[in-house]
């Protein structure tokens, strides 16, 4: 028997050091990456397709943009 399926998962989206994106998704082991945005939405969904059983698969998935600036004082 499976478990019920999640409505969403959500991903923290942060600037790559070395350029692109990554995506990590919060309380399961999915993380992934692409030089783009447009790119990483569609990795995020191949890597939830990878990750989750079609009956688990979350229905939804949420990027929540994370950006660190620094300023000067």
């Amino acid at each position: 028997m499976s478990k019920p399926s999640s409505t969403e998962i959500v991903f923290v989206v942060e600037d790559d050091p070395e350029g692109g994106f990554v995506a990590s998704a919060l309380g399961h082991s999915v993380v992934t990456q692409a030089a783009t945005l447009d790119a990483l939405k569609q990795a995020v969904r191949d890597a939830v397709a990878c990750h989750f059983e079609d009956a688990e698969r979350p229905k939804m998935i949420r990027l929540h943009y994370v950006r660190d600036e620094v300023i000067a004082a």
